[in-house]
Order: C-alpha cells, then structure tokens, then sequence
C-alpha cells in the first residue's frame, strides 16, 4: 500500500512537471498578448515621426522587426527574418529593434545572432510610435513612412507555415504596389513576450 502511494505521489509530481515545462514553454505564447492598461492604439495609415531615430535617408520602405532576446519567440523567429532580409534587402531598409529594458546586448551581438549587418536599434519609443507592445513584431513603413502593416509574422511559432507569412505577404503587397491585404485576426493580434521585459 506504502509503494501504491508514492507511486501516485510520484506519477503526480511527475505529471505536474511536465504540464509545468509545457505552460512555461509553449502554450503561454500560443495566447494573445496582454494589452497594456495604457496602451495608444496606432492606427494603420499614420505617419510615424520617429524624428530621424531610423536615419534612413533613402525612399525605401522600412521594415522593422521588434526583436527581446530574452524572447523565445523572438528566437525562433531569427531564420525568418535572415531570410526576408536576403529576399528583399534591396527593395527595403531592415532595421531590428531590441526592446529589453536592461539590454546587455551590443549592436555586434545582435547582429552576429542574426548574422546580418543592418543596423541595430535601442529605443522602446519606437515601439510606442508604432504601436507596439509585444515581441517579436512587424512594421511596414511605406516610403511615405506612413504605417503599412503591424503584426505577427505567421500562423506558426517557427514561421513554417508559408500560407501564412503575413509579413511577407505584407511586404509584396507594398512592394507591387497592390491594395493593402487584408488579414484575420491572428495576424494582427499580438503574441509572443510582453514589453519591456520577457514575462506572459
């Protein structure tokens, strides 16, 4: 009888552990982002004035990706942004925003984890000038730097989900200067790791 019962207590520490680890690392960021009590919503269309933050000088389109990483979901989301980097850094201007309160974090150092060489960027108001209030997160500018698109990258934590490259299918939009897509709910609700720091 003494054996059954630890064998219980065991199963349900066991269980409880597991169910633990998978609330910590998965399902928490499968939830909606909390929207801050205070938070200013930025409708799409406005003119952002980040007053010369960005220091782009040319008329291409920004691209901005708002990156904590302490996130995991920012994590996971580095080889997609390599990729629409390779793809279109010709047509568009790249810039990562880290958006950690207490960065410890170079500019080098973000830069060799996503083994890129756009610049790198420190400063939360850009992320309130947009409207942004989670990580990892995309804006559009259009070359009017007026807001085009904020939102998720893709259905998929890991971006595998090529149906669904909202921020890719964002981008081709602009750049073929078609009408501004339309997209559900999932692409526009923010997911992922709250700001300034990396809590859900």
């Amino acid at each position: 009888m003494k054996t059954k019962i630890l064998l219980i207590i065991w199963l349900t520490i066991l269980f409880g552990g597991i169910t633990y680890l998978f609330w910590k690392n998965e399902y928490k960021y499968t939830l909606p982002t909390p929207v801050p009590v205070n938070y200013k919503t930025v409708a799409i269309g406005k003119q952002i004035n980040l007053k010369g933050k960005l220091n782009a000088t040319s008329n291409k389109p920004i691209f901005l990706h708002f990156f904590n990483p302490d996130c995991p979901c920012s994590r996971f989301n580095i080889p997609h942004i390599e990729s629409l980097v390779k793809k279109y850094g010709d047509k568009m201007t790249f810039m990562i925003v880290v958006l950690d309160k207490n960065s410890k974090y170079t500019e080098e150092d973000i830069q060799d984890k996503f083994d890129l060489t756009v610049p790198v960027l420190f400063d939360k108001s850009i992320a309130d000038s947009c409207g942004v209030f989670s990580t990892p997160q995309a804006v559009i500018l259009d070359e009017n730097r007026k807001l085009y698109y904020r939102g998720n990258y893709n259905r998929s934590r890991y971006c595998a989900d090529d149906k669904s490259n909202f921020a890719q299918i964002a981008i081709d939009s602009l750049l073929n200067k078609s009408k501004n897509p339309s997209f559900d709910k999932i692409a526009l609700k923010a997911y992922g790791c709250t700001l300034p720091n990396c809590k859900k």
